[in-house]
């Protein structure tokens, strides 16, 4: 009997290979930006990728105070929350988040492309976003990716 010898390899968290990447945002739209890196530390981009595995890798991103926003949503982009008390919804435009902390900008635009359960929220905790250009995981020896030749 003639049979096929191919099985399927499903990754668990002891054979992913984790690489820390570093990810210049100068310049860069803000959603395009963040569907990129969303895709990193999901792990989409290694041909080892299991969806129920954190097989993604560790992203740094500099340079966060200079992400573009085209149109107007720096003044029709709105980001709302909620104390918990009542009528306190809250709400901030992007220039008023900008102005405040620009890499939470991009760590909310990353965040909501990511899985909303325990999963995407352990895939998130491997996302650094740095304002300017300077980090602080020059240990770890990132390789540097530029998100335009991905193309």
């Amino acid at each position: 009997m003639d049979t096929l010898s191919y099985k399927t390899v499903s990754a668990n968290k002891n054979t992913v290979v984790k690489e820390w990447l570093l990810v210049d945002a100068d310049g860069q739209a803000l959603g395009r930006l963040a569907s990129e890196v969303a895709k990193l530390l999901r792990g989409k981009h290694k041909p080892s990728f299991t969806p129920h595995v954190d097989c993604g890798d560790n992203v740094i991103i500099i340079n966060a105070g200079n992400v573009k926003l085209t149109g107007n949503k720096w003044n029709d982009k709105t980001y709302i929350r909620h104390t918990g008390y009542p009528g306190g919804q809250r709400s901030l435009t992007a220039t008023e988040m900008y102005k405040k902390d620009p890499a939470r900008l991009v760590e909310k635009a990353v965040k909501g492309m990511l899985p909303k359960n325990k999963l995407g929220a352990e895939m998130f905790r491997n996302l650094k976003v740095y304002a300017d250009a300077n980090h602080g995981q020059e240990a770890q020896k990132p390789r540097t990716i530029n998100l335009n030749d991905n193309k």
